[in-house]
């Protein structure tokens, strides 16, 4: 038997012939898919995927609406053919464009805001907004808003400021009560102290206290807190300087009101005859220069930069400009050696304060040869009450403080000092204190604004002695973050 194979391009055939030479031929149909054309389709495949591919990413990248051209209709099918048919994410990302484009921009003064979102939603379906003009309206709306509030955190702090620094109808009421009984009664008008107390008011061997006020109610809380919080109250002298408005209030209130068993004397300015504005030129500099009465009893918002000024800046700087801050009772603290002649140490009181701890022991701590001991304000964790140095109160701009002083140099309180009068004599800071507070106003009041702190920190420069900060406790009043236990353990 024989087996015969022939080919042809569409068929295969077999025949087969037998010993008996009989033929019997088969016919098979041909490969539907040759290798050649598997190999074609590969080499196109090979050529074309490369091309969709990268003509995808392009599309990602750029965007479609970007092609206009008859050769981008690929660019256009086929992202839908690739069943990318959701354009919110292009859009997205166009709208973020154009609004880093707004950011930019002043957003007009003419463009005419929407009162809220409704009427922005009702407005933009009206005047059909592009979305750059809803952009700019939505940065419009915005900064308004912003702006509102800030305003009403000033006005808020403004309203806080003035209720904090006016004088309650009652205490007014108070020392208009205590001014005509003093008038009208016999005891209101007793000799303060007494005359056969009068030596001890010169007497070293007490402990002498000095607050200088024209506000009855905080000098008795000073006074009363004082003594009873003092383990040998008989061994303390308080010396109380008023202005002569308040004098006869002042008399009035701790004459019928005795602090026994300690002594306190009342004394007006009025009744220091060499206390005079002809003795003290710069006292009368300092009440009559018009830029000092503007700035302590002017419009305090006025040329207020509200949009760079934080609020809690702003309201420091409304306290710094209390008229008090002017008044000769403030300047007096200068003239201690002079005021009392005979005594040899002091310890000085503002009239914000309280005294919750026996105060014998400051008596007792050597100075080492300072006038002043103080509590330094530029050590503490409370940065906003214990962070304060020279460059919180100086103009360092200015060519004369710049030259002058140490922008990181400490500052100190000036409200509980004690102060060696005999070291004080010796010195010539009472000078140095003039000098500069004529050389601000001489300037303009461009070398600092605050008060008598500025010119004390320059005059007392070299003659402070640092004593522990738990003897004066500051912030209360104005700083919510202070530690209840600190205060409680606070002189």
């Amino acid at each position: 038997m024989q087996v015969q194979i022939s080919h042809s391009d569409s068929m295969r055939s077999i025949t087969i012939c037998t010993n008996n030479n009989d033929l019997m031929k088969i016919k098979i149909a041909a490969r539907h898919i040759s290798y050649r054309t598997i190999f074609h389709t590969i080499l196109i495949l090979a050529f074309f995927l490369p091309f969709v591919f990268i003509l995808t990413a392009l599309v990602t990248l750029e965007g479609v609406n970007n092609c206009s051209s008859i050769d981008c209709l690929g660019r256009r099918l086929g992202p839908k053919l690739l069943g990318r048919g959701d354009d919110s994410e292009r859009h997205l990302t166009d709208f973020y464009t154009i609004l880093n484009q707004v950011h930019s921009e002043e957003v007009p003064d003419d463009l005419k805001l929407p009162d809220n979102f409704k009427q922005l939603v009702t407005e933009m379906k009206n005047n059909k907004y592009n979305s750059r003009k809803f952009a700019l309206v939505l940065k419009g709306m915005m900064e308004r808003s912003e702006r509102e509030i800030r305003e009403s955190k000033f006005q808020e702090l403004m309203n806080k400021h003035f209720a904090a620094t006016s004088i309650p109808k009652g205490i007014h009421c108070l020392s208009l009560r205590l001014t005509d009984e003093y008038s009208s009664n016999a005891h209101a008008r007793k000799q303060l102290p007494s005359p056969e107390l009068l030596p001890l008011l010169s007497d070293n061997a007490y402990q002498h206290f000095v607050v200088f006020t024209d506000n009855i109610l905080a000098a008795s809380v000073v006074v009363s807190s004082a003594v009873q919080s003092s383990l040998r109250p008989e061994k303390i002298v308080f010396h109380v300087i008023t202005d002569k408005k308040t004098y006869a209030g002042m008399h009035s209130w701790f004459a019928l009101n005795p602090i026994s068993p300690s002594i306190v004397e009342v004394k007006g300015v009025h009744q220091f005859d060499w206390l005079t504005k002809d003795n003290v030129p710069v006292l009368e500099a300092v009440e009559n220069h018009d830029g000092v009465r503007n700035y302590y009893h002017g419009n305090h918002v006025a040329g207020a930069n509200r949009s760079v000024t934080s609020p809690r800046l702003f309201a420091s700087k409304l306290q710094a400009r209390s008229p008090k801050y002017i008044s000769l009772l403030n300047h007096l603290r200068i003239y201690l050696p002079e005021l009392f002649p005979n005594l040899d140490k002091v310890l000085f009181l503002d009239d914000d304060i309280v005294i919750q701890r026996d105060l014998s022991p400051l008596w007792d701590i050597d100075l080492g040869g300072k006038v002043n001991g103080a509590v330094e304000t530029c050590k503490g964790e409370d940065s906003w009450v214990m962070g304060k140095r020279f460059k919180i109160y100086f103009n360092f701009s200015h060519p004369l403080i710049a030259e002058s002083l140490d922008p990181e140099e400490c500052a100190w309180a000036f409200g509980m000092n004690v102060f060696d009068l005999r070291a004080w004599r010796k010195t010539n800071i009472r000078e140095t204190y003039h000098s500069w507070v004529k050389a601000n106003l001489k300037s303009n009041l461009t070398l600092w604004k605050l008060g008598t702190l500025p010119p004390a920190l320059i005059a007392f420069r070299g003659y402070v002695h640092p004593i522990d900060p738990s003897w004066h406790m500051l912030g209360l009043g104005y700083q919510p973050n202070t530690s209840v236990e600190s205060v409680k353990k606070a002189a």
